[in-house]
């Protein structure tokens, strides 16, 4: 009868300390220990998956319980040796916590603590996953734990240490296993190749490795999947790509260079091709993001040996890598490992998952017209370069029709150079007595840069004192305050250091010239103009038409919730004032017997006519 077949991850289990691969700190610790004779009573191993922690508990368990031992060289005939490499359940009880995780599972165990081992020196209890049990598991554990017979040891195994409770780890003597280097699983695999006579090849077994990514379990069990390829000829690389169902290093340089090369109709050929030879798209999709991570590292590494440590790269396709690594940026790497990332989490959600593929090349082949932080810079560095050499940003707006206003204009046309004056004077004309004064508003004065207005102001139409006056209003931070003006104010004159306009009544020329609407038009004005002290001229005039507006309504826009509210009313209070123009006045006012002077400035405002 033929003896059954054991996988290669458990006929080459480490069955010494001298045979764990990898964990040289911990075997030095172990081993002290057991020389000295310093067993602690709970111990926790903690690390990824196939580094040895199960390992290392049944080569302590064999250690303390041996026939010759203590030892760090356990005989492996001795009934003890014999019974945890058969993991029959003596002395050495191994237990999964995930399945034995309730509370009556714990209580079990610590009804059969009390008894005495039957071979060996020790009752060791290796709890594998222990992270499972439940809170109330690890709270009737707890005392034990802390507090066991004299002969029993617990060994607990997590790949989860955090999920274990803190009270439990401050009882363990805590051991973290680390992942085994890939030279260190190369070199074992070697060992298990030749002793098994698998016929592979160096670069191959360097494959194995790299996908393991650390675990030792993980490479023999790829090792023995593959090594049925060798019988008749020797296996490569290739091989290990085709069971791992990973595209060749070759295509994958193919494709980056369509991407370089922008050639989206090769792309997409290419990436058929690969999809029509069963590799699923969430695969080529990761295995894009593999190769442009190794592009990365080849870039920003010169340490060749570590570089091929780190990467799926080798000797052979170095310098091809290389290559397309230094026509690449850093930014614009990471930003097609950043869609990679994105297209790969909408393949796994979406039904059709080819058409995200598609999308996802077509996307990688227009890198370069992707938004990144690399070009809003670079477009940022541009604008402050125009406007720091005079070029005025704003001047492209001036031939944008008032319907639709596309921008908020923001800055004036070049103006001349004026002489700073030591104050502001605002004066307004108003029809009033010629000995009563101009009003003034001091104001200190703030040097800006001054600029020069191109077009002479000799030769400036009426549209163009318009559009003027367009940007001046558009600078008037508050809401209120610009479509006052906007509204009801109309521009006669602008020059370098000047501005003239009028309204149709009195009363808008008070408001103008008092409080915080004059302030508001002497900042407009002194920041259009670039002037710290404009000359504001306010005047009535009887020939405005107000029906006609100059400035649409949707150039002024609020910015909070409330001042949309005080614009509504504004807007409201322009048509009833316009529509109180045009109506004849058919009934003769009539005055109420007792009126405020807030009654008489109402009946000014609406053509004489009182509003109950």
């Amino acid at each position: 009868m033929e003896t059954k077949y054991i996988p290669l991850y458990r006929k080459y289990r480490p069955q010494t300390f001298h045979d764990l691969i990898g964990q040289e700190n911990i075997v030095h610790a172990l081993s002290n220990a057991i020389s000295m004779n310093r067993i602690a009573h709970a111990y926790l191993l903690c690390g990824p998956r196939g580094t040895g922690k199960t390992s290392s508990a049944r080569i302590l368990a064999k250690s303390l319980n041996c026939k010759e031992g203590p030892t760090l060289t356990p005989c492996g005939k001795c009934p003890a040796c014999l019974d945890i490499m058969n993991s029959i359940p003596v002395d050495v009880i191994e237990i999964d916590a995930a399945s034995n995780r309730s509370v009556e599972d714990t209580q079990a165990i610590l009804e059969k603590i009390q008894y005495v081992p039957v071979n060996g020196r020790y009752k060791i209890y290796v709890i594998d996953e222990v992270h499972m049990l439940s809170n109330h598991a690890f709270n009737a554990l707890l005392k034990t734990l802390e507090e066991p017979p004299e002969n029993v040891i617990f060994i607990l195994a997590t790949t989860e240490p955090h999920k274990v409770l803190e009270t439990i780890i401050s009882r363990c003597q805590r051991f973290d296993f680390r992942r085994i280097t890939t030279d260190d699983i190369v070199k074992r695999l070697e060992y298990i190749s030749k002793e098994e006579n698998i016929n592979i090849s160096k670069e191959a077994l360097y494959a194995i490795a790299k996908n393991s990514q650390g675990g030792m379990r993980d490479a023999l069990a790829l090792l023995d999947q593959i090594s049925v390829l060798g019988v008749n000829k020797q296996i490569d690389v290739s091989d290990v790509n085709e069971i791992l169902g990973k595209i060749s290093y070759e295509k994958l340089q193919e494709i980056a260079e369509c991407i370089l090369e922008a050639d989206c109709s090769k792309s997409v050929e290419l990436i058929d091709n690969v999809y029509s030879k069963g590799n699923e798209p969430v695969q080529i999709v990761t295995n894009l993001t593999q190769y442009f991570r190794d592009v990365m590292i080849v870039k920003n590494c010169t340490d060749k040996e570590l570089l091929y440590t780190l990467t799926q790269i080798n000797e052979v396709n170095y310098d091809k890598t290389k290559e397309i690594a230094d026509k690449f940026t850093v930014s614009e790497i990471i930003q097609i490992i950043d869609r990679l990332s994105y297209y790969a989490t909408q393949i796994k959600e979406t039904t059709n998952k080819y058409l995200w593929l598609e999308l996802c090349i077509i996307d990688l082949t227009n890198y370069k017209n992707l938004p990144s932080a690399e070009n809003l810079l670079k477009r940022i560095e541009e604008l402050e370069n125009k406007i720091a050499n005079g070029v005025a940003i704003a001047t492209n707006n001036v031939n944008v029709k008032p319907v639709q206003p596309q921008v908020k204009v923001q800055q004036a046309p070049k103006q001349e150079a004026v002489q700073s004056k030591p104050e502001i004077k605002t004066v307004v004309e108003n029809k009033q007595p010629e000995n009563e004064k101009p009003s003034e508003i001091q104001v200190k004065p703030e040097p800006k840069p001054t600029q020069e207005i191109k077009q002479p102001e000799s030769q400036k139409t009426e549209s163009d004192i318009q559009k003027l006056w367009i940007s001046i209003v558009q600078s008037i931070e508050s809401v209120p305050n610009r479509a006052f003006y906007s509204n009801l104010a109309r521009p006669v004159e602008i020059t370098n250091n000047k501005v003239v306009i009028a309204f149709s009544k009195e009363i808008f020329v008070k408001q103008a010239r008092e409080g915080v609407k004059n302030k508001a038009l002497i900042e407009a004005v002194s920041k259009y103009l670039n002037v710290s002290n404009p000359i504001i001229e306010i005047i009535t005039s009887d020939n405005i038409d107000l029906s006609k507006k100059i400035i649409p309504n949707n150039t002024v826009q609020p910015k909070k919730e409330e001042e949309k509210d005080i614009r509504e009313q504004e807007e409201e209070a322009y048509r009833n004032f316009v529509e109180a123009q045009k109506e004849e006045q058919a009934k003769p006012p009539v005055k109420p017997e007792n009126v405020s002077g807030q009654a008489e400035m109402v009946k000014e405002l609406f053509g004489g006519k009182y509003i109950e």
